[in-house]
């Protein structure tokens, strides 16, 4: 490796490192023109999937599969106490068989959505959700995953805002070098009354410095506030890493301007997954998923 006069790896080598590392769990193609260049990663190609929060909420695995397959879904982010029941209790067995359900359908399963947050003063609480975080990793790669996705959830009110952020970041960090070691991403979805503003994110990231550590944009109303949704998505596009996308029918949020941001993102650990998670329940719900794709398609397409 290229170093310095003091014989340390060069700041453009260290970067190229990072970046070719992130690159590589989002399994994103990564190119340079020549040793010392700097690295250029290839915007990732938009894919749609659903998380199961709420659509997809009472389906069991095959009946996941079945509806996804049906409405071009090609991917599934399964959201924890769901009835798939995909979840750390599984045994070896139960696990393969789960891997190879998806392995042998079109559908792919894009990761795991705990609920595991890091925001809590009690040292105990926060000491199980890392511990649980790193079950759900293991989970996660078992049957074929390649993130789980976690969460902030609160600025508790007693405590300095800067040292719970911190705190957030730093537990992301712990869980992600558990998680690289198995070829799995940390998510970080944009959450949590105070915690989802998008300054606090900037610096939740910025002490989760780990290449494993992404972010899951989430679709909030408050991206609209403050400096507004352009500013709000460029403070943190260079971490994002999948996105959770609403009810496409309903003309509730910037989508077209969202489209155009993501169909150019080289953020190293960008996936291009963009899943469709909402809570209201449409009576049907295959339907109403079609419906979502077209409008999608084209999208996606610009």
């Amino acid at each position: 490796m290229p170093t310095n006069l003091r014989g340390k790896p060069s700041p453009v080598s260290r970067r190229r490192l990072l970046l070719a590392a992130a690159a590589a769990v989002a399994g994103r193609p990564f190119v340079s023109s020549r040793a010392e260049a700097a690295p250029a990663i290839l915007p990732a190609a938009l894919k749609l999937g659903l998380v199961t929060y709420n659509w997809g909420a009472a389906w069991d695995v095959p009946t996941l599969i079945q509806n996804c397959s049906a409405a071009g879904f090609t991917g599934v982010e399964l959201r924890t106490t769901h009835k798939h029941g995909v979840e750390p209790a599984l045994d070896g067995r139960q696990r393969e068989e789960i891997r190879q359900r998806f392995a042998d359908s079109p559908v792919k399963i894009v990761g795991l959505g705990s609920i595991c947050e890091y925001h809590s003063p009690d040292p105990a609480v926060l000491a199980k959700n890392i511990e649980e975080t790193k079950q759900f990793v293991l989970l996660c790669k078992a049957i074929g995953g390649s993130g789980v996705k976690v969460r902030p959830n609160a600025l508790p009110p007693d405590v300095p805002v800067e040292k719970t952020l911190e705190q957030i970041g730093r537990s992301l960090n712990e869980v992600a070098r558990h998680a690289a070691d198995h070829g799995v991403q940390i998510r970080l979805e944009v959450h949590g009354a105070g915690t989802k503003e998008l300054p606090n994110v900037r610096t939740i990231m910025d002490v989760a410095d780990h290449p494993g550590n992404v972010l899951c944009w989430n679709c909030n109303p408050s991206d609209l506030t403050g400096v507004g949704f352009a500013g709000n998505f460029d403070l943190v596009q260079d971490r994002m890493g999948t996105v959770h996308i609403h009810d496409l029918r309903k003309d509730t949020y910037p989508w077209a301007d969202l489209f155009a941001r993501l169909r150019k993102c080289t953020a190293p650990g960008f996936t291009g997954w963009t899943l469709v998670e909402d809570g209201e329940v449409p009576a049907d719900i295959v339907a109403a998923m079609l419906e979502n794709r077209d409008i999608w398609q084209r999208l996606a397409q610009g």
